[in-house]
Order: structure tokens, then C-alpha cells, then sequence
């Protein structure tokens, strides 16, 4: 099962329109921004924060590394992971030399990893909440020191960074990190036979393995997993040696193990359950352990949390997570609409589990879904200045509920500048530099293009693909394939479910008979040149969701590609709930507005509109009293750009 490359992807050149707005975007204003935020330079506002977390304007991040690094005094502040958003900015900003070399962003990165080296503890220990202000406690209090999920994010940014750049001293960091954790935890007498309460060390010593090839990484990702939920109990032992009272977050022990994905072994949970980003952590991390050592238990976990995922708890945004309590999800079919959390984070990290699983076989539904998260539930975390950020991701939003209704609190109607918690704006900018490699998949000798991002790809061979199209507005992909050495491979190109049904395929001018094959359609190409015209059916669709949903019971949710739409006070009167739309054939238009919103495809819609009753009218009437009816028409716009010119209501779904 273990997937081998004997063609190799050497450098994507992203080209799409939209996504290079997005990706000079991070550069541009994010990074600088948020760079300002942890050095507490920055002039912003989280009174807003959905969670609550009653920070005032400080991050303190960068300020906590230099404490622990002896360049300042003073006490730790912000959470135990504190460190991470500095290590998610660090991958973003490695990624981004990949397309913007900055000489004076490089300079900043460089005197960071000198930094971060600095603060490490000789024996590559680095948390500096517990340096700081509680050395005694170190791996004294897994369920709630998130110490490996925060190491395991600077291993992985010390790897995109070596990659990127070569600097030595950011990996030699990372492998320390490693090595402290390996002679800490495992099955012999001196070791902690446990692991962290939040996933994520995992897949970071996975992707450390694979630039070091030392197969210890390797192993203790796997000893991770495989350990997990194998002693229940192991939490609760901790905490009771720790002291019950001397909790590091507050609330956390109230959650169920099953919430931390501990109640029992992976190999026996049956459902994805608990925390939603914990999870798709531990599926990324799970997935990329498969795929290594061909541990078919643990794949056979991938897919099972994948189906379940996927069928029963997704929202069609891609988002996940239904409840704000603990940030989780709860049982199949409960997608409720004005009080899901759907956090930015889950479908970033749901983006890393889709990209893991197309690793490990060719099927197009795992393309689907990571579409589905980049155009949808992860781009919609950040505004079109890139300055302000969604942590709460609601598909059905009123200011007046969020303002009045403590039940709804944590849904914002409009991005706030920072969060106390502030894991999703960083999170968000790692995944947009780094989008160049979400685009191709290489399994043996057959290349697989599974996103629709225009782009110039260079592989092994003398292999040039050229991708171009003016996605997502219109379905017209464009290949030119070059290849120098005439070798004979497979190029496989991925139908999504949206378009399956009117497909046309030509091949150097002259129309292909093409068959799906879970999702795909493949081509042989020997050839020094060939050019491939994919058309996708764009047709604007009216979806409805499993009867089995009830929040969705009588409504319709509108597509047009891979994009969903939302309806927003800002083109509509409201409230919007008093429409009923019109599903008869021909009753939508589109048409693409570009100084709408940075350039987006509009779609009006037929329908009707009660008129409301007066405020002297009675509470319950009679349906003899049914209220008159007009035309009407409402105006949708892409989901991901809702809440960008005015702060007011937003409905997804609409009655019929």
C-alpha cells in the first residue's frame, strides 16, 4: 500500500487568478500583520473573541520565546500553546519564499530560528509556558499541556523551513525536539506510556521522518498512535498525581475521553468523535503512518472516520464541528446551522487529511472534499483584506441573536481583528503559501491532477505539465503536457461529483471517450506534446441535504461549481428567512461581477417573500390569517466572501 514515486513532482508555479490574489494577499498584508500581533505592536480589538477567552490586546508570543530564552523577564502569558501561532506564521512564511522571495522577511525568519534556538532547553525541550513559569510539571499533565501538539507544530515548521530555505539550525531544532520527546515517551520502565491530549506531534514526526529518513520519528509517531486509548485511564492517573484543582485550561477536565479520541483504542473507534480538529489531526497523522508501514488497522480507522466524516457530519461547506461546546462534533446528522462552530482550524486540517488519503489511493472523493474546504470552509476564515478572521464558521447568522442570545454568541457577523485563541489565522495563511502542493499527486508512474488551480507543474522525465483555466468561475481546464523524453506514463484527471454529469473530454482537438474511475479519468501519454480540453458542467444547482438532517428539513442550499452561496443583508432585504425560493427549472442567472468583492460570480434567485406582520398583530394566528405573498428575488454571493462589506444576516440554506 505504501505509495512509491517513480516520477517525481520537482516545482508548481501556481498561476490561478484567484489564488495568486490570495497567495500575494499573505504576503503582503497577513504575514506583515500578524507578525505586528505576536510582538504586540499591533493597534487591535479581541473583545470579540467567540471564545471568550477575556484577553486583552496582547499576544505576548514572540515576548514568551525571549523570556524562556533569557533575552527577557517576566511571567508566561496566553495559553499553554501560546508558542504555536508563532510556529504556523514561521511555516507560512516558509512556504511563501517558494513564489515571493523577501529579503527582508528572511532576515525576520533567520533571527527567529536563532531565537527559538535559543530558547530551547538543552535536552531539546521546548514549551515555554512550562520553562517559564512551571519547569516541574513537564509532561506532568498531558490531557490539557497541549507540550507535544506545540512541539509537533514547530517540528513541522523547522522542516518546511529547511526545505525552503536549507538553514540547518531550524532542523537540527526539530530533530532535538524529536529526540527529547523519543527519550521521554514509550513502553520501557522510564518512559511515559502516554501521549498528548490534543493530536499533532504525529504527522509532524512523520513529515521529520520523511526529510531525515530516521526511522525513530517514524516509529514514535506510530508508538503514538498506537498507544492512544490502550490505557483509558492514563489522563485521569495523571491529573491525580498532578493535583485535581491545578488545572492548566480551565474546563478541560469536565470532557469525556472519548472526546479527547482516548476512550479505546484507535483500531476500535467507531465514529469521529470529540474535539473536531483533534481529530483530523490524529486521521492526518493516522493516514501518513499507513501509508508508511502498511499498518492496515490504521487505514482501515482512516476510512472508517473519513465515511463518517464525510456522510453524516459535514456541513456542505466543507465545515465541521457542530457544537461550541468543546469545539466538537456530536452525532450523524446533526448539522444544526445558527449555532455550529465549524472551525477554521477543522477545515484546514480536514484539507490535510484529504491530501493525506489521495497519497494512499486514487479516489476522487477525497479530491472532492479538499475542494470543497479551499474554495469553502477554510478560505471563508479570512476577509479580503487579511486582516480580520472567522474562528466560528455559521452558515445561518443574525446580529441580533449573537448580540442578545448567549446560546449564540460565539457566532460572529463580522471577522474579528484577533482571538486570546488565535490558532486559526495562521493555520489559514500555512495552508494558502502552501497551496502549490495540494494540486498533484503522484502514484507510481501515473501523475493525478485532482484541484482545478491553474498552474505551470515541473516533474521528473522532462515532464512539464501547463494547467490553465479561470477557476472557479468558469469549467474550461486547459493541459499542455510536455514531455522531452517521450516516456509513457499515466495522467489521471478528477471528475468531480458535481460535474459527472455532463463530462466532455477532447485530446488534441479530437473528442475522448473517457471512463470514470472512482472519480478519475486517465489518459496514456507517450507523446512529446498533448493538449487536454476538459469542460465541467457549471450549471447553477439547487441542493437539498439527507432528510436525516432536520435543521435542513424543507430547505435548499445553492452550488454553482465547486463554490457554495450564501444570501446576505448586504443585496437582500431582510430577514432572510422569510423567502421561499423557486425550484423550477431556469429560475436562477448568474453573472460574474468583478468590482463585486475582489471579483466573484453573482446568482440571483425567483422567489417569494411573506410580507411580515405588524407588531401589533398576535403572537399565533389561524392559518385563515395567512399573510400575503410577493415576488421577489434574492442575490447570493459566494460563501467564502459573505460578511466583507457590512456586518448583518447570512442564511445558507433557504426554504423552498
Amino acid at each position: 500500500m505504501s505509495y512509491q514515486e517513480t516520477i517525481q513532482l520537482n516545482q508548481v508555479k501556481v498561476t490561478s487568478e484567484f489564488w495568486q490574489r490570495y497567495r500575494d494577499l499573505v504576503v503582503k498584508e497577513v504575514l506583515p500583520y500578524q507578525w505586528q500581533v505576536m510582538n504586540d505592536q499591533a493597534n487591535i480589538d479581541i473583545a470579540d473573541d467567540p471564545q471568550n477567552n477575556g484577553q486583552d490586546k496582547n499576544s505576548h508570543a514572540i515576548a514568551n520565546l525571549k523570556i524562556a530564552a533569557g533575552r527577557e523577564t517576566g511571567h508566561h502569558y496566553g495559553f499553554p500553546f501560546q508558542d504555536t501561532d508563532v510556529y504556523k506564521w514561521l511555516e507560512a512564511a516558509a512556504y511563501s519564499f517558494s513564489y515571493h522571495q523577501d529579503d527582508n522577511l528572511k532576515k525576520i525568519t533567520d533571527e527567529l530560528i536563532n531565537l527559538i534556538a535559543d530558547a530551547q532547553d538543552e535536552d531539546g525541550y521546548l514549551s515555554t509556558y512550562f520553562q517559564i513559569d512551571e519547569p516541574e510539571r513537564k509532561f506532568k499533565r498531558l490531557q490539557q499541556s497541549h507540550e507535544l501538539y506545540t512541539m509537533g507544530h514547530y517540528i513541522e515548521a523547522g522542516v518546511a523551513y529547511y526545505q525552503a530555505t536549507g538553514n540547518k539550525k531550524a532542523l537540527q531544532i526539530a530533530e532535538r525536539m524529536a529526540d527529547c520527546i523519543d527519550q521521554n515517551f514509550g513502553l520501557k520502565e522510564n518512559q511515559i506510556h502516554g501521549y498528548d491530549g490534543h493530536p499533532e506531534v504525529e504527522l509532524a514526526l512523520v513529515r521529520l521522518f520523511e526529510v531525515t529518513q530516521e526511522q525513530r520519528y517514524l516509529d514514535l509517531a506510530h508508538y503514538f498512535l498506537n498507544q492512544r486509548g490502550q490505557n483509558p485511564e492514563f489522563f485521569d492517573e495523571q491529573i491525580k498525581s498532578d493535583g485535581e484543582e491545578r488545572d492548566l485550561i480551565a474546563g478541560m477536565r469536565d470532557f469525556t475521553r472519548r472526546y479527547y479520541q482516548a476512550a479505546e483504542p484507535i483500531k476500535d473507534q467507531q465514529t469521529a468523535d470529540g474535539h473536531a480538529v483533534r481529530v483530523v489531526y490524529l486521521c492526518t497523522g493516522m493516514a501518513m503512518v499507513a501509508r508508511h508501514t502498511d499498518d492496515q488497522e490504521l487505514l482501515t480507522a482512516c476510512k472508517r472516520f473519513w465515511n463518517d466524516i464525510v456522510k453524516r457530519r459535514m456541513y456542505i461547506t466543507g465545515n465541521i464541528g457542530s457544537t461550541t461546546t468543546g469545539e466538537a462534533f456530536t452525532y450523524d446528522y446533526d448539522l444544526p446551522n445558527d449555532t455550529m462552530y465549524g472551525e477554521t482550524c477543522a477545515s484546514v486540517g480536514m484539507s490535510f487529511f484529504a491530501k493525506e488519503m489521495l497519497k494512499i489511493e486514487a479516489k476522487g472523493e477525497y479530491g472532492d472534499v479538499l475542494e470543497k474546504e479551499l474554495f469553502n470552509g477554510a478560505l471563508g476564515g479570512m476577509s479580503l483584506d487579511g486582516k480580520h478572521f472567522f474562528y466560528v464558521n455559521p452558515l445561518e447568522a443574525d446580529p441580533a441573536a449573537s448580540k442578545s442570545n448567549p446560546g449564540k454568541s460565539h457566532i460572529l457577523t463580522h471577522r474579528a481583528d484577533w482571538f486570546g485563541c488565535a490558532c486559526c489565522p495562521a493555520n489559514l495563511a500555512r495552508l494558502i503559501t502552501s497551496v502549490d502542493q495540494y494540486i498533484y499527486t503522484v502514484h507510481d508512474n501515473t501523475i493525478l491532477s485532482h484541484q482545478f488551480i491553474a498552474n505551470k507543474a515541473n516533474f521528473s522525465d522532462g515532464i512539464t505539465v501547463t494547467q490553465n483555466n479561470n477557476f472557479p468561475w468558469q469549467g474550461d481546464i486547459n493541459y499542455h503536457l510536455e514531455n522531452d523524453n517521450h516516456k509513457s506514463f499515466q495522467f489521471g484527471i478528477r471528475i468531480p461529483q458535481w460535474s459527472q454529469d455532463n463530462l466532455s473530454v477532447s485530446v488534441n482537438g479530437k473528442q475522448a471517450d473517457v471512463t470514470i474511475e472512482d472519480g478519475f479519468i486517465y489518459l496514456t501519454v507517450n507523446q512529446a506534446n498533448i493538449d487536454i480540453e476538459l469542460t465541467l458542467n457549471m450549471t447553477t444547482k439547487l441542493m437539498r441535504s439527507s432528510n436525516r438532517v432536520k435543521d435542513n428539513f424543507g430547505q435548499i442550499a445553492v452550488t454553482r461549481g465547486p463554490l457554495v452561496y450564501a444570501a446576505e443583508e448586504a443585496d437582500n432585504e431582510i430577514p432572510l428567512w422569510d423567502y421561499h425560493v423557486a425550484t423550477e427549472d431556469d429560475v436562477t442567472t448568474y453573472a460574474y461581477h468583478a468590482d463585486l468583492l475582489g471579483g466573484v460570480g453573482v446568482i440571483h434567485l425567483q422567489a417569494t417573500r411573506e410580507r411580515l406582520d405588524s407588531a401589533d398583530d398576535a403572537l399565533y394566528q389561524t392559518l385563515a390569517e395567512a399573510p400575503v405573498k410577493d415576488k421577489a428575488r434574492l442575490t447570493l454571493v459566494p460563501y467564502y466572501s459573505w460578511t466583507n462589506r457590512s456586518n448583518g444576516q447570512m442564511r445558507v440554506w433557504l426554504y423552498r
